[in-house]
């Protein structure tokens, strides 16, 4: 008769059999396995069930469904904390671009119930802030779309409509928002009561509010200000679009703040120019500019670099303009700097759009990783998965499954070509998908195939904070 211990084991054995013997849903067989959060760098064979990854392993393990990955980088899918429009279009373009998380988190909605019910069936995961500019245009009665171009721009709020907007913020982050938004940059009449407001909120909720700043260090003090007198965390977007010319001092100012206590991260694109709507408040200093000044703005469906009149011209008709008001020495300080995430800025507006939008995450692993050396394919993948993850799990526990490989997280993982990734959009081209962007997983299901987009899936979530 055969012993407690012996009957026991034998038990065991029957309901955990070993790991090659198990089917896995998925398996993603002999990779190179990059994992920032524990320091992985390995060939490793990857099994996912239920949409987590299941095990992760020298031993070969079956699936129903495998990927050879012989020869390519195995790594967590990207997560953009700054991506405009979330349609799903933009999805479709974001995940041929290895992005499995998409946020708007600078401009955010007015109405986050609405955002979200819009996205029930999605391709990837997706989230939103609640943001003080539509707050503030709709408490205004702006009559702007995206960005406000009357009231909400160019007058300063009474102590009754900042209470309204501060209500509304209130109510949004209850509703499950991830974070605040801001653009101060397009609300200029705003004032510092309004906009120290927005941090006193941020700071009693324990959320991060992600700031467009105004031009130029004034602008980075400005909200670090802010940040010190409340306490609220912040994050600065796309640094390098905000400094301008003057990025190494605005990063070596944030680095600074970091160093005394202030809860302030940022993030960078890796382009030269930026994109946004031409009768936004934030193109107001072209008013009455040089030739060479208003020069630095292209009309994208027609490549015209504008003239004062051209430029006037067209901010009565509105739409997408490209600002070629930056240069790749300042791009290549923001990218390469520890401080940085990376996130997109994405833009996409009927067609036409910033190549950013297609193309960013493989234009830092061809641009910078690969060519240029100046970042290490480890650090890259950190400031794409692990550090946006980790800046939101505070308020948004969904994300501590997010950004790494490790057995029990999320199946969402980017599978590319370190020989050969890199972006092919252009200003005048900018759907053009990137290359060497092999395979994408969202939640456990092939979205990506052989670099095409696998037809008749949506297995994104929605993320939200857990206040809902």
């Amino acid at each position: 008769m055969p012993t407690r211990r012996a009957f026991l084991v034998g038990i065991a054995s029957i309901a955990v059999a070993p790991l090659a013997a198990q089917t896995f849903d998925l398996v993603i067989a002999n990779g190179r396995v990059i994992d920032p959060e524990s320091g992985l760098d390995a060939v490793r064979y990857i099994g996912i069930s239920n949409g987590r990854l299941a095990s992760i392993t020298s031993d070969r393990l079956t699936g129903r469904t495998n990927i050879d990955a012989t020869g390519l980088v195995v790594c967590p899918g990207f997560i953009d904390l700054h991506a405009h429009q979330q349609t799903p279009e933009t999805h479709r373009y974001q995940a041929r671009d290895g992005v499995t998380t998409a946020f708007e988190l600078e401009l955010g909605t007015g109405d986050i119930d609405a955002w979200y019910k819009a996205r029930a069936t999605s391709l990837i995961n997706h989230g939103v802030s609640i943001g003080h500019i539509p707050v503030r245009m709709a408490v205004m009665r702006d009559p702007g779309t995206s960005f406000p171009t009357a009231d909400a721009a160019h007058r300063a709020a009474t102590t009754a409509e900042i209470g309204a907007m501060s209500q509304r913020i209130a109510e949004g982050l209850k509703k499950g928002a991830v974070s605040i938004g801001a653009g101060f940059a397009y609300t200029p009449a705003a004032k510092d009561e309004e906009l120290l407001e927005i941090f006193q909120i941020a700071a009693r909720e324990r959320v991060t509010v992600h700031v467009h700043t105004r031009r130029g260090m004034a602008g980075v003090e400005e909200v670090l200000r802010f940040a010190g007198q409340t306490g609220a965390p912040l994050h600065i977007v796309h640094i390098n679009s905000t400094g301008g010319a003057a990025t190494r001092e605005v990063l070596q100012t944030v680095a600074a703040a970091q160093a005394r206590g202030v809860n302030v991260t940022t993030e960078a694109y890796p382009y030269d120019a930026g994109m946004t709507e031409i009768q936004s408040a934030n193109l107001d200093e072209y008013d009455g500019a040089s030739e060479q000044r208003v020069a630095e703005l292209e009309w994208p469906r027609t490549g015209e670099r504008l003239t004062p009149d051209t430029f006037q011209k067209y901010r009565k008709i509105g739409g997408p303009v490209v600002l070629h008001n930056n240069t790749e020495e300042m791009v290549a300080l923001a990218v390469n700097s520890p401080l940085t995430m990376i996130a997109s800025d994405s833009y996409w507006e009927n067609g036409t759009g910033h190549p950013r939008t297609t193309g960013t995450f493989s234009r830092v692993l061809g641009r910078y990783v690969r060519d240029a050396r100046s970042l290490t394919l480890m650090d890259a993948i950190r400031k794409m998965t692990l550090m946006p993850a980790e800046r939101l799990a505070p308020r948004v526990p969904a994300m501590k499954t997010k950004g790494r490989l490790r057995q029990g997280a999320d199946a969402d993982v980017a599978i590319f070509d370190a020989a050969r990734v890199i972006d092919r959009s252009t200003y005048r081209e900018p759907g053009l998908p990137p290359i060497g962007m092999r395979h994408v997983i969202v939640n456990g299901v092939t979205v990506v195939l052989n670099e095409q987009l696998v037809a008749g899936v949506a297995p994104g979530h929605a993320i939200r904070a857990t206040t809902v």
